[in-house]
């Protein structure tokens, strides 16, 4: 007697040829970041200094971005002549551990430097810097960081633009020209933040505030506060 428990011939080749579901990659621990935004007002509009990272960059190739990269282990001991003001440190310091709040102006410095040229001094001065955002690139990326975007006014860089060669065309954009671009989401994010910053008032600049940061969840943007 047939036993009917058993699987017709087309229903075991079928549970056998089934794909395997592929396990899930964790998401890579996103590394800590610092940019600098060089601001610049002129009479046709503020300005911001922007290079393009080259094709074969492992991060955002062909794509206009701020100067910026990864904390270093020895950013925190870098020395500075002065340190960021009281309202700057604090925002640094809502999400990172006293070390790494020292270390990110000085990586955001470090990188201006390596990448175009300009300089805050020697020792550099950490005061004129203004902390802007902070992002955190989506965790389906293979590379990831948690960036801190500041801001700084022009004339506190010295210098001739030049640099290592990373950055490529660099120059100052109008916030309005580099806006009309294609430019990656993160970017255009940090520069519509960076219209809002300018057009607080200069006490609200200068007490403590809720700060905007950026995460991904399911594919869609989410812009949160901190």
């Amino acid at each position: 007697m047939a036993n009917s428990a058993l699987p017709l011939p087309s229903e075991a080749s079928a549970v056998s040829e089934a794909p395997a579901a592929e396990p899930r990659k964790p998401a890579v621990r996103p590394r800590h970041a610092a940019s600098l935004i060089l601001l610049r007002e002129t009479a046709a509009g503020p300005e911001v200094l922007m290079g393009l990272r080259g094709a074969k960059a492992r991060f955002m190739p062909n794509r206009l971005v701020f100067p910026g990269g990864r904390v270093d282990a020895g950013d925190t001991r870098l020395p500075a002549a002065r340190e960021p003001g009281d309202i700057t440190r604090a925002h640094l310091e809502k999400n990172a551990n006293p070390a790494l709040a020292r270390a990110l102006p000085r990586t955001a410095i470090r990188e201006l430097t390596e990448e175009t040229g300009l300089e805050f001094g020697t020792p550099p001065d950490l005061s004129p810097l203004d902390y802007l955002c902070r992002a955190v690139t989506p965790s389906d990326q293979p590379i990831r960081f948690n960036a801190r975007f500041l801001v700084a006014p022009a004339d506190a860089a010295r210098g001739t633009l030049g640099g290592s060669g990373e950055l490529e065309g660099l120059r100052w954009f109008r916030v309005e020209d580099a806006l009309a671009l294609d430019l990656a989401r993160i970017t255009r994010n940090v520069l519509e933040e960076l219209t809002i910053w300018r057009g607080l008032p200069a006490e609200v600049r200068a007490a403590p505030r809720r700060t905007p940061w950026y995460r991904t969840y399911g594919g869609t943007r989410a812009r949160s506060w901190e």
